[in-house]
């Protein structure tokens, strides 16, 4: 890997911003890895359109803004929406599958689907459903190791609510890796 770029998109209150900063911070402070972090929010603070533009590096990041993301993960319609057309031809898109259903999407393009909001509802808050997304991120990408992404999410949520994130991330976590052994388990098709 030399740069990865990545966009997170997403509502004002879906916590966009904490999980690119949770990324972030896994890669350069506990993964070994150079990272930049930019946002973008609308004007209103909760339930208008934001982002997060994550940059991951093996050397030091000298543009902090993502173009064409590698990795686009999306937690609202809209996001989808807006985001999608600028995807890496070869990119990774990650999504809420119960919030986001993507439209003419490049078939070179990897796709994963997760249902984070209601695996966080299940969880008893579904305000972690950004947790439960950053563990599912972690599970299918080969950004850092997965230590990394833990020690980021309890340095980074509010004290007091690190066991809730942590659980959150290992449900995300657990979820992603489940998905992955089952498509290496398929068949191949038959010519």
């Amino acid at each position: 890997m030399s740069s990865v770029e990545i966009k997170i998109g997403g509502l004002g209150g879906q916590g966009v911003i904490l999980a690119g900063m949770i990324i972030g911070r896994g890669a350069s402070l506990f993964g070994g890895k150079y990272s930049s972090l930019t946002q973008s929010f609308g004007p209103e603070a909760r339930g208008s359109a934001c982002s997060a533009q994550v940059v991951v590096s093996d050397e030091p990041v000298e543009y902090p803004y993502v173009t064409n993301p590698d990795i686009l993960v999306v937690m609202s319609q809209e996001a989808c929406n807006s985001f999608l057309p600028d995807v890496s031809p070869t990119g990774t898109l990650i999504l809420e599958e119960e919030l986001v259903t993507p439209q003419n999407v490049n078939p070179t393009i990897t796709q994963y689907g997760i249902p984070s909001t209601r695996l966080a509802e299940e969880l008893k808050r579904r305000m972690v459903a950004n947790i439960v997304m950053v563990g599912f991120f972690a599970a299918v990408t080969d950004i850092v190791d997965v230590e990394a992404f833990r020690s980021s999410v309890k340095g980074s949520v509010p004290k007091g609510t690190e066991s809730l994130n942590l659980s959150a991330f290992e449900r995300g976590y657990s979820y992603g890796v489940e998905m992955l052994l089952k498509k290496s388990r398929k068949p191949a098709k038959a010519s």
